[in-house]
């Protein structure tokens, strides 16, 4: 298998028998040639042969990112991603041996939803992310910022004057304003912005901040206080190069090089039909070097047209900062 023809490939797909064929040619490579994913799958006694649908593919626990280095063999290293957590808990690493990859799926992906970056002027709220170099969220966010090519995109920490400035000034163009749940929340708090025209879109977050919010009390506050309809959602991870997005009601879409699929709490092995809640399998071809194939502690439920909702997490699993909301 060529991977730079796959690399290609795995962002040109039409039809889900495409999709299914680059999922079995992911996996047979990340059998082959991921050590930790190997041994999982063997420790499960699977027949890989028998292996020919990708809702058959073992996911791999999204906790092996925390106690082992997830990636193929004779990759080097370019980047680590690490996750946000609360004091004392243990943060996910992600090896990254090709960046340009994750710029690929993210630019594509915001693309696919939003168009264009330089479209818009990117205002990103993300206290606390900022101060870690090692954040994909703010990595992205940077990107996309450098993209919009807008005098005034950028981050803001906590200077919410100059924020609101700019949100005033500027409102009758187009404008997203990317922040983490308690900045925003911190934001709608203190000013009642009339800013209908700006995209809101947040990320989840509360990191112990601020007092657990359920995702619809939460946009429901943040309409009122800004004078919007909706609030747009990003859902991504540290263990991702994929993300999906939400333009309001807390539904999430996916790019076609990611799906999401249910998993039974009780029988891991077996993926629930349309409307039933259950733990969340991710497929991100993006992850190519590393694993695709990950079982998540989030709850969830899909929907014929392929879109999801996220519900809440695993009672034992960790918190983590992108989840502290749920």
């Amino acid at each position: 298998m060529k991977l730079n023809e796959l690399n290609n490939r795995i962002f040109n797909i039409s039809s889900d028998i495409e999709f299914n064929d680059i999922a079995l040619e992911i996996f047979q490579y990340q059998y082959i040639h991921n050590p930790i994913y190997k041994k999982f799958v063997d420790f499960q006694q699977r027949d890989i042969s028998k292996i020919d649908n990708y809702e058959k593919i073992p996911f791999l626990p999204i906790e092996f990112f925390k106690t082992h280095r997830v990636l193929c063999e004779s990759q080097n290293t370019e980047k680590v991603f690490l996750s946000s957590g609360t004091t004392g808990s243990v943060s996910s690493r992600h090896y990254i041996s090709n960046l340009s990859l994750y710029d690929k799926s993210f630019v594509k992906c915001f693309e696919l939803f939003y168009g264009k970056p330089n479209q818009y002027c990117i205002l990103a709220l993300l206290p606390s992310y900022l101060e870690r170099e090692s954040s994909s969220l703010v990595y992205m966010a940077d990107k996309l910022i450098r993209l919009s090519n807008h005098k005034n995109s950028g981050f803001y920490k906590d200077n919410y004057d100059d924020l609101v400035k700019r949100l005033i000034e500027f409102k009758n163009q187009k404008i997203i304003l990317l922040g983490v749940s308690f900045a925003l929340l911190d934001l709608a708090e203190n000013y009642e912005l009339e800013i209908p025209n700006v995209i809101v879109m947040e990320t989840g977050g509360m990191k112990g901040r601020k007092k657990e919010m359920v995702r619809e009390e939460l946009h429901g506050f943040l309409c009122k206080k800004f004078h919007v309809k909706k609030i747009h959602s990003e859902y991504g991870m540290t263990e991702l190069l994929s993300q999906a997005y939400s333009k309001g009601n807390c539904i999430f879409r996916t790019p076609p090089w990611m799906k999401v699929l249910i998993r039974d709490t009780n029988d891991p092995k077996t993926i629930l039909t349309e409307n039933k809640t259950g733990g969340l399998n991710i497929i991100d071809f993006a992850n190519i070097y590393s694993c695709s194939f990950i079982a998540t502690q989030d709850l969830g439920r899909t929907f014929d047209n392929g879109s999801f909702e996220v519900l809440g997490r695993f009672d034992y699993s960790d918190i983590r900062g992108c989840n502290l909301m749920y």
